[in-house]
């Protein structure tokens, strides 16, 4: 099991995985918005979205807990 957790303080400004959704090591589960930059969130390893913690427009601080792959 991996825990996805942000690395900075973002607007979740699209997301691309639904829970239950599989993926692999590599894809984009979510892209983050900061200072008008996107920033990608890639899946860590392979398997299926568990849990999805956050929803589009939400605001997340460095640390908060993104997804749950299993």
């Amino acid at each position: 099991m991996a825990e996805i957790r942000a690395e900075m303080v973002a607007n979740v400004w699209k997301i691309l995985v639904a829970e239950g959704d599989n993926v692999e090591d590599g894809d984009t589960l979510v892209i983050l918005e900061s200072m008008k930059m996107e920033i990608p969130v890639l899946s860590e390893d392979d398997g299926v979205i568990a849990k999805l913690q956050v929803a589009e427009g939400d605001v997340i601080q460095e640390g908060d807990l993104i997804a749950v792959i299993e």
